[in-house]
């Protein structure tokens, strides 16, 4: 399984539109095999392209604008967005089954990520 993170000076960056770094993982049976950071475009169609065609299935991210979000879900990327904190403990809490997680929402945002996930299991 491929992830990326949107990055931002080792913590998850606040604004994946603006965002230009990512952190990429490559997950096998629960543990990280590889990782890379990689520069991604600031034009949310090449992004959500870039994304794809790294073969990335899930982005981890902060606040992200409904359009891209919907560029990126016709791609197939499932997004966990509203997500704050140091990227290493991000990893850690990911790889224990443990995102979304309150503790790592963005401030303000606790509602918003309720939002988000309740329209993806109820479309």
């Amino acid at each position: 399984m491929r992830t990326a993170l949107a990055i931002w000076n080792g913590r998850i960056s606040p604004v994946f539109d603006v965002s230009r770094q990512v952190l990429v993982l490559d997950i096998e049976n629960g543990d990280i095999v590889a990782r890379s950071e990689e520069t991604l475009d600031t034009n949310p169609v090449r992004k959500a392209g870039r994304l794809a065609g790294m073969k990335v299935e899930t982005l981890i991210c902060g606040a992200v604008s409904r359009s891209l979000s919907a560029i990126l879900a016709a791609y197939g990327i499932r997004i966990i967005p509203f997500i704050a904190g140091d990227s290493e403990e991000v990893i850690l809490a990911y790889l224990a089954g443990d995102l979304p997680n309150p503790q790592m929402a963005m401030p303000g945002c606790g509602a918003g990520m309720r939002r988000y996930f309740q329209r993806q299991e109820n479309p």
